[in-house]
């Protein structure tokens, strides 16, 4: 089963908070999607879920770990 990884990590760029959320393909170490924005918010999950999502070929079903959120 493939695995995918993603978490939410916080920078600052340009004196400024910013948000990468990507996913990481465990077997190959590529970074299948990300999103960035100002603020942590569900739709940049969505986003870029939604990216991984269209990356896939047909009949793959990979597995996808998170630690279930941010504080």
């Amino acid at each position: 089963c493939e695995k995918w990884v993603t978490d939410i990590t916080e920078f600052r760029a340009g004196g400024q908070k910013l948000y990468l959320s990507p996913i990481l393909d465990l077997f190959n170490g590529e970074i299948v999607a990300w999103e960035t924005a100002c603020r942590p918010t569900e739709e940049l999950v969505k986003r870029m879920l939604n990216k991984g999502l269209e990356s896939l070929a047909e009949g793959e079903k990979p597995l996808l770990h998170s630690d279930q959120g941010w504080h």
